[in-house]
């Protein structure tokens, strides 16, 4: 195991080290997200918006397209983000079962992206 690979994995880590960012790609596991979808179903301002998005790009993890104005992301490697939560929830419990419930709540209760015809544009290839 080379020390470039090694600085590689502790930079991805820290990417996805932090609340918001795993909300962020939870959220976009699901398909891309608008930059004004993200703030609204995080409830954080849009320059930390900016801010965490701008991490999970420069790790690789995300990409984005411009839909008109808005500015949408995506999952650039989501096989590695699904085994990533994979992981996480199978040998590490990030969540207590009240909050999962209140996320699915959440999820449930907002109105889709494709009745909004917001976010739902298809990445390009």
């Amino acid at each position: 195991m080379g020390r470039e690979r090694v600085h590689q994995w502790a930079e991805l880590l820290k990417a996805v080290a932090h609340p918001v960012r795993l909300t962020m790609l939870a959220e976009m596991a699901d398909g891309p997200k608008c930059v004004n979808h993200i703030r609204e179903l995080l409830a954080v301002r849009q320059p930390s918006v900016s801010q965490h998005l701008t991490i999970l790009r420069h790790s690789g993890l995300v990409a984005f397209y411009q839909d008109g104005s808005r500015r949408c992301y995506y999952l650039a490697k989501p096989a590695l983000v699904k085994a990533l939560f994979g992981f996480l929830q199978a040998d590490y419990p990030v969540a207590k079962p009240s909050r999962r419930a209140a996320l699915r709540a959440v999820r449930g209760s907002r109105a889709g992206p494709a009745s909004t015809g917001r976010g739902r544009s298809k990445p390009p290839r």
